[in-house]
C-alpha cells in the first residue's frame, strides 16, 4: 500500500497519487486542505492518473475536496478518474454531481 500525496505545480494542477483507501484518506484530505488554502489559483485541475488502489473512500474524499474548494473560492475540475472510482460514483448515484474534464 503505497502513502497517498497530493501537490500543486505552477500549471494549475493537484496531482494526487498513491492510494486513495480508508486508512489513508483522512491525512491526505488535511494535506489538500493546506493546499488548498496556500494556493493563489482561481481554478484547479484535479489529476488522479497516479492513483492506484481506490475503495468508496476516495469518492468521500473527492466530494469532501470538492466543498472545501469551494470555500477557498476555488473551482475543480476531475482528470483520469479511474473505471473503479466511476463505477463507484455510478453505484452511488453522484456521477453527475463530479466536475470530469472532458
Amino acid at each position: 500500500m503505497s502513502s497517498p500525496q497530493a501537490v500543486i505545480d505552477d500549471q494549475g494542477v493537484m496531482q494526487l497519487s498513491g492510494d486513495l483507501v480508508f486508512a489513508q484518506v483522512t491525512p491526505l484530505l488535511a494535506q489538500i486542505e493546506r493546499l488548498l488554502g496556500d494556493t493563489k489559483a482561481e481554478h484547479l485541475v484535479l489529476d488522479l492518473s497516479r492513483v492506484d488502489d481506490v475503495d468508496s473512500s476516495a469518492l468521500a474524499l473527492l466530494l469532501e475536496v470538492m466543498e472545501r474548494a469551494r470555500e477557498h473560492g476555488v473551482t475543480l475540475r476531475i482528470r483520469s478518474l479511474s473505471e473503479a472510482l466511476l463505477g463507484i460514483a455510478r453505484l452511488s448515484n453522484v456521477e453527475a454531481l463530479l466536475p470530469l474534464e472532458a
